[in-house]
């Protein structure tokens, strides 16, 4: 399917693209020369091809799930104005 100078001034209108009259023949050129790409990727044949979900196929390493630090919720909370049962208290704001 090729492109016409219309159908690329039609597209750049719809698009809302300020398309300069200079910019035309080469911007319809390059549409085609995309086109034509996808053309020729729509002609192979991929029968028997599975479709992959990452190009290459490999498995993210994971790290052990094991707990790596203490808590420091006591020391963390020492130093807050006010605690009641490991949680922040805070003043109420919205009446």
């Amino acid at each position: 399917m090729a492109l016409e100078r219309s159908d690329v001034e039609k597209i750049a209108h719809l698009a809302r693209l300020g398309l300069a009259e200079a910019d035309v023949s080469p911007t319809t050129e390059t549409l085609n020369n995309i086109l034509g790409l996808i053309d020729q990727m729509q002609a192979v044949d991929t029968t028997g091809i599975e479709p992959l979900a990452h190009p290459l196929e490999t498995t993210q390493r994971l790290r052990a799930d094991a707990v790596t630090e203490e808590n420091h919720r006591d020391a963390y909370q020492a130093v807050a104005p006010a605690v009641e049962e490991g949680l922040y208290l805070v003043p109420k704001v919205i009446e």
